[in-house]
């Protein structure tokens, strides 16, 4: 008998795991205190700087208990200045999400925002860099999961290089299923998550930081939990001052290594592309419609206008009692668009089920 498949999670993360990675779950326990997991987390971090080569040497993992926005504003609670200015370029929900953690905590910044469709406004970015002398870091989001568009870094971090100004990136959904340049792009922290283009479980996100920075022991922090510093001290031996998701950490090596066997993040990104590119290719045979343009999308999630007709509600209905969960637009975008990203072991076969279903949806 062949084997049913799980629902096929199509939201950008929690991703449909791998049986390889969700048979971890079924061994022994581990206490967090103890050598045999210490060992783990060492093995962990030590993987996560090797998934890019080029962030080896000079960059250090640091592993929270938390979703990706735990990482997030671990960066910006540590690194960004009190007596200085953050400028955030944004044009999505999480890009105006640093802004939001920048106020909660009090801390100078500059925004540039852009309507949600459109790229980021490094015009007027510039603009800010020349004429604010305040400005000490700059923070973006590299792929903005809000319509599925891979920001133009290269850009960016060419103006970061020339004016000098460290950048803290968001790579929540990119870390793992894109390139990640960390010196052309003058990249002073990144933060991901396990459970995205890992293929991990929900539970661990990690922060990528310059070694120099934190040797430092200087910090932004007004934060017990979220200061990276303090955090950095403390695992380097393994071990964290508060209790670390043990399971989720066992099936986080188990990916990593599922990931290097498979040949690391470039040949995880054209598979992705290999995905997104039929589902993109299919649907518009349908007679769907892409949000943005073709070659703005990352490879691993796709934003689509609604078919004429249908509520995202009938859509997603129809495609969950099939076998499939898709995501909502956010926000002003609900009644618009939704969401199909490819991230997960998904197989070709679940693929072909897909266009069926949509074709049926497409047709009702």
């Amino acid at each position: 008998m062949v084997k049913q498949r799980p629902t096929i999670l199509l939201n950008p993360g929690p991703v449909t795991m791998s049986e390889r990675v969700r048979r971890k779950f079924l061994e022994e326990d581990l206490c967090h205190r103890e050598p045999e997991f210490a060992e783990l987390v060492l093995d962990i971090k030590a993987r996560l700087r090797k998934v890019y080569p080029e962030a080896e040497r000079d960059y250090e993992a640091i592993l929270f208990t938390g979703s990706g926005t735990c990482a997030v504003e671990a960066i910006f609670q540590s690194l960004a200045p009190r007596k200085g200015k953050t400028l955030v370029i944004a044009n999505g929900v999480y890009g105006e999400r640093i802004a939001s953690m920048l106020e909660v905590q009090g801390k100078p910044y500059a925004l540039v925002k852009s309507p949600w469709p459109e790229p980021m406004n490094l015009a007027e970015a510039e603009r800010i860099l020349k004429t604010d002398s305040s400005i000490t870091h700059v923070a973006a989001i590299h792929n903005e999961t809000t319509t599925g568009r891979l920001n133009d870094l290269d850009s960016l971090g060419a103006l970061c290089r020339q004016y000098g100004k460290p950048l803290l990136l968001d790579t929540v959904s990119s870390f793992a299923g894109e390139e990640i340049r960390f010196k052309d792009w003058n990249v002073a922290a990144i933060a991901s998550v396990a459970n995205k283009c890992i293929h991990g479980a929900p539970g661990i996100c990690f922060v990528l930081a310059r070694k120099d920075l934190l040797e430092t022991g200087k910090t932004e922090a007004s934060s017990l939990y979220l200061d990276l510093c303090k955090m950095y001290q403390e695992q380097k031996t393994g071990f964290s001052p508060f209790t670390q998701a043990t399971h989720i950490c066992v099936l986080l090596q188990e990916a990593l290594k599922e990931l290097e066997d498979a040949g690391g993040w470039k040949a995880r990104r054209a598979r992705y592309r290999e995905i997104s590119g039929r589902i993109r290719r299919d649907f518009r045979a349908l007679g769907l419609e892409l949000f943005l343009p073709e070659d703005a999308y990352c490879s691993m999630l796709t934003s689509f206008k609604l078919p004429a007709g249908r509520t995202y509600a009938q859509v997603h209905d129809a495609l969950k009692a099939a076998g499939f969960v898709i995501y909502a637009g956010q926000a002003g975008l609900y009644h618009s668009i939704f969401r199909i990203a490819n991230m997960g072991d998904i197989q070709d076969s679940d693929v072909d089920r897909l266009l069926e279903a949509m074709r049926g949806v497409v047709r009702a």
